[in-house]
């Protein structure tokens, strides 16, 4: 019983190895970055992050096809180096013999790829499935409306339009009514001025007080009376 016992678990084993190597039919490989991402916080990867990474596929698997029986067990892992990188492959539960397809994993990790990376604290570029491209995450709706931000704009910008036209009107009637004032302060500094004989300028004149001739204001007081 033994002997039986040690012979199926060789030949088990002799299966699995043939499943999941590099580039076997239905294998992906897998590159993390665990110290690029966390620095100091960094974790070791071990047998207890193995068996995660395998719980979410078999959850992955399972979460794809409702109908779906994938164990943990059928997630097989191989080819583990240093710099945490592996191949694995999910096994068919029904036979464990043939591995799923490919096309069913890859369809099943994009669906949930953000609770994989979230596992394990990671993000697409830091959890790479080689042969799966990045997943894009789902456009962000605004809890505003399109059509309240586009009305807004539009009132601010009628609000503006009306603000600079007040502005405008009251900046033009002060101009207006500065240049009856200018126009003002100009004809009183006409009624000054300077007068130019013979090429000799003359004494300011200025022509509301008239001119007083000196020749003559000195034969007034000459002939002023007694």
């Amino acid at each position: 019983m033994l002997r039986v016992l040690l012979v199926t678990l060789s030949v088990a084993a002799i299966a699995h190895a043939e499943l999941c190597k590099p580039d076997a039919q239905n294998a992906f490989k897998v590159r993390l970055s665990i110290k690029t991402a966390l620095g100091d916080d960094a974790y070791a990867w071990d047998a207890n992050e193995e068996y995660l990474f395998k719980a979410m596929m078999a959850f992955a698997m399972r979460r794809y096809s409702s109908k779906s029986t994938t164990q943990i067990s059928n997630v097989l892992l191989c080819n583990v180096t240093d710099r945490v990188s592996f191949w694995f492959v999910v096994t068919d539960s029904s036979k464990n013999v043939t591995t799923v397809p490919g096309s069913e994993v890859e369809a099943a990790i994009r669906m949930n790829r953000n609770r994989i990376n979230s596992a394990f604290l990671l993000s697409d570029k830091t959890l790479q499935f080689v042969k799966i491209t990045s997943t894009l995450s789902p456009p962000v709706e605004p809890s505003t409306p399109v059509w309240l931000i586009v009305f807004g704009v539009v009132l601010c910008l009628i609000l503006a339009g009306i603000v600079f036209l007040v502005v405008a009107g009251i900046h033009q009637r002060k101009k207006k009514n500065k240049k009856p004032t200018e126009r003002e302060n100009l004809e009183e500094k006409c009624e000054v001025t300077i007068t130019v004989e013979n090429g000799i300028p003359c004494e300011v004149l200025d022509l509301k007080a008239g001119r007083i001739n000196g020749v003559f204001a000195a034969d007034d007081e000459r002939f002023t009376s007694l």
